[in-house]
C-alpha cells in the first residue's frame, strides 16, 4: 500500500504529465497537509509549467487541504469516498471552494 508522500510526489506529477489540461484547469497553488504516519506537508503548484510538487509549503496558496495519510490513501484507492469523508470532517478543504475541489477531486481520483 502507497503512502500519501508516494501520491504527491510520484502520482499526481505523473497524471499531470498525461493530463498537462488538468494543470491548467486548477492554475492554483494547493497545500497539503498530511496527519498521522508519514504525514508531511507539500505544495503543489499548477501555475509552473512542471515540477509541480515540492516538499514543505511554499507560496501562498488558494486552498489547503488537510487530511490523514491513511484517509489520503484511502480516497486515491477508492476504499473512502471524497465527498464522505468531506462531510464526516476527515478531509478539509480551506477556504471551501467547491469549483477547485471538484478540480482537485479530478486529479485524485
Amino acid at each position: 500500500m502507497s503512502n500519501a508522500q508516494e501520491i504527491i510526489e510520484k502520482d499526481i506529477p505523473t497524471t499531470l504529465q498525461q493530463n498537462p489540461q488538468l494543470a491548467k484547469d486548477i492554475n492554483s497553488v494547493i497545500h497539503f497537509n498530511i496527519t498521522g504516519d508519514n504525514g508531511g506537508t507539500w505544495t503543489l503548484d499548477c501555475t509552473k509549467p512542471a515540477d509541480w510538487v515540492s516538499k514543505g509549503a511554499e507560496g501562498t496558496p488558494k486552498m489547503t487541504i488537510t487530511v490523514s495519510n491513511d484517509d489520503f490513501v484511502k480516497i486515491r484507492a477508492k476504499q473512502l469516498n471524497a465527498q464522505m469523508a468531506a462531510m464526516q470532517g476527515k478531509l478539509k478543504f480551506k477556504p471551501m471552494d467547491m469549483g477547485l475541489a471538484m478540480k482537485l477531486a479530478k486529479l485524485l481520483g
